[in-house]
Formats: structure tokens, sequence, C-alpha cells
């Protein structure tokens, strides 16, 4: 079988057209390409390739089964590559991202990734599944690790991610019409300010949506009930509802869900700050239970949930439950979310 063949000295390279990049490394300066696949080299490259610890080049001769590292790489992108997701086609050093097309929620097949890099000679590797996204933003690198790959291995690779497509994929967040309904007597009755409207109002402009209506109501299992049927009626598509999810007695507004007709309820993840969060469905209409932590930490619970909510999903008690490992938040004295460990399952 042909192969990269034959070596050449490096003396004797001139006039060699390189069969792939260069790389050069000055630590703590510079990673890239120093000379590009193409370039034909010249008696004034000679002292630079040395410099590079290059003693000797290789004239390409490859096997009509093998492809090109850049052919490859390109191939296993767009096998990669679901809805919302975007690549170039201009390799380097054999690479290529994987970018957001848009805003969204970003998708990740965990375990056919897994496989996909159980394959010889290719690798992937990718963001967190369900991390929000911007447009442009980085979600995966791929390549082929040699600079030629047998057909045959090549086409595993691209079989698999056809089986399982789309590996990556970026959903579109939803403008979602959002109601609030604030819950406690205390707050009622004026003997605390609220500030639980600042900080959902907070969290869902980070997503380019507003309140459109906000309550405040006792902790009165009819009168709540009552205000999420009259939002279902005004169109909401997101209900939220603060307060009134632990054991204490006055502690209604998970009755008041359920007496609202919900369909499916969820109470407690495996989350922390958020043990005691609610997940209700009235239809296709979610309604969230913000317990009072979210008062007291810059990220709970909330923030894993609703990104996906607005993404068209319907988390449930297992979702909730996979939440587990990465579900401890460390309460950092400056809170880097996301960019941490927190909601990474």
């Amino acid at each position: 079988m042909k192969n990269i063949s034959p070596k050449i000295k490096i003396e004797d390279a001139v006039g060699l057209t390189l069969a792939h990049d260069i790389t050069e490394v000055r630590p703590g300066e510079y990673k890239g390409p120093s000379f590009r696949k193409g370039h034909k080299v010249l008696d004034t490259d000679l002292c630079h390739l040395m410099r590079l610890g290059k003693r000797h080049l290789y004239q390409l001769d490859p096997d009509p089964n093998q492809i090109h590292e850049d052919e490859a790489v390109s191939e296993l992108a767009a096998a990669l590559a679901g809805p919302g997701v975007t690549f170039g086609h201009t390799p380097r050093e054999g690479k290529l991202q994987l970018k957001a097309a848009y805003d969204g929620l970003f998708k990740v097949k965990c375990q056919p990734l897994i496989d996909f890099n159980m394959i010889p000679d290719v690798m992937c590797a990718s963001i967190h599944n369900n991390t929000p996204v911007k447009r442009g933003a980085s979600l995966a690198g791929t390549r082929a690790v040699p600079l030629l790959i047998e057909r045959d291995i090549l086409d595993r690779a691209k079989h698999l991610a056809s089986r399982y497509h789309p590996i990556f994929s970026v959903k579109l967040f939803n403008p979602l019409k959002c109601k609030l309904i604030i819950t406690g007597n205390e707050i009622y009755d004026g003997l605390i300010e609220d500030r639980f409207e600042t900080v959902v109002r907070k969290k869902l402009s980070a997503y380019g949506l507003s309140l459109s209506e906000s309550v405040i109501l006792p902790d009165d299992e009819t009168r709540i009930a009552d205000q999420i049927l009259t939002y279902l009626e005004k169109g909401a598509e997101l209900i939220i509802t603060t307060g009134g999810m632990s054991v204490d007695p006055d502690d209604v507004t998970r009755y008041s869900i359920l007496r609202a007709g919900a369909d499916q309820l969820f109470y407690s993840a495996a989350v922390l700050p958020g043990a005691m969060f609610l997940l209700a469905y009235k239809g296709n209409v979610p309604i969230v239970g913000i317990p009072a932590c979210g008062l007291f930490h810059p990220t709970t619970i909330f923030d894993l949930i609703l990104p996906r909510l607005l993404a068209g999903e319907k988390p449930d008690n297992r979702d909730l439950a996979e939440l587990a490992p990465g579900g401890l938040c460390l309460d950092c004295p400056t809170c880097h979310f996301p960019n941490c460990s927190f909601g990474k399952s």
C-alpha cells in the first residue's frame, strides 16, 4: 500500500509542494500554521523549517483508497452538523470548527459522539449538551488524525454520524409570552417588598424576553389556581410562579397548580440550589415554580431549565434527575455561570 513517501532531506526539499500545514509553537505567543499546505518550499524557508525541528519533509504519494486530512475533515464536519450548525470549508491544520448558525440551545447526542470517537483515526470534541449559545459560538471541533485516512474508516465514521443524525444541532429559542405569579401572604400584605420580579425579568431579558404580566397573590389555593386559568385564557405560553414551594402548611402553590388542571407535575430536582423546584404542564404550556433559593443565589435550577423550555422541550422528572452529576453549585464568590461545572452532566 502506498503512503507518505519518500522522506526527503530538508536541504533537498527546495521546490517541494507541502502536503500539509506545518505548525509553529511559540509558548505564550502563538500556535498555528507557519507554512500552509500547497506552499512551494523556497531556499529562504530552509532555516525557518529547521528551527521548527524539521530535518525531513514528505512527498505525498496516496493510495486511491486514502483521503487527505483536509478533504476527510470536511466530510466529517458535514456528517456531524445538523440544523443550526455551520462550518467553514477551509480546514486549518486538518481541523474544522463547527459553529452556531443562530442563537439557541446546543444539543449533542452524547453516546453516539463517544462511539464516533471510538473509531480510529477520527476525533471530535464539543461543548456540553443543553448549553445556550449565541450565533457564531464554537460548538465542536473535528479532525482526521493522520495526514491520510483510509476511506473505509472515514466511511465508518460518516455512517455512524448519519445513523444518529443530527449528532449536533441548535434549537431556536421561541419568543414565548411569559406571565408571572408572585405568591406569599407577607408580600401581598406589604410586610416585605417583593424582589422576585426583578430576578425573573433579568433572567428572561438574557433571552430577549419580557414579562407581559405579573401579579402578587396571597397563599390562597383558589386564587392562585384561578389566576393560572386566567393567564391561560389570555394566551400565556410560559407561566412562572414564585414562592409557596416548601413544606410549610401555608405553601400551597403546587396544590394550586394541580387545582388549575395541570396534566403533569414534577416536584423536586436533583440540583442545589433548587431542590424544591416545580415543573408542570397544562397542555403544551409549562408552569414553573421557583423556590425561595432564587432570591439568594445568582444561579439556580431555573437557569438550567429555562433555556430548554424556550427551545420547545418538555423536560420531565427523569430530566430533572439526570441533572444530578454537575447539579451542585459551588457558590463561588464571583459567579462565572455558564462557564463552570454547574449543570454540566
